[in-house]
């Protein structure tokens, strides 16, 4: 799976309880997008989850 490369945030896993306490297994996944930023001035695609996209951890190269 894609990992943020900003922050490293990944893939999670836990376990799910349905109301009958009956369990199973789950991934959380990140929501990641892959988006052209502007890397020592020089535009570069990068993988990039979107509170980093929304707290202006990167520049975004139009």
């Amino acid at each position: 799976m894609a990992k943020c490369e900003i922050c490293q945030k990944g893939v999670h896993f836990g376990i799910q309880v349905s109301h009958s306490h009956r369990r199973s297994n789950k991934k959380w996944k990140p929501n990641i997008k892959k988006v052209k930023v502007l890397v020592n001035g020089a535009a570069k695609r990068i993988n990039v989850c979107t509170r980093c996209l929304r707290s202006d951890a990167v520049t975004r190269a139009n």
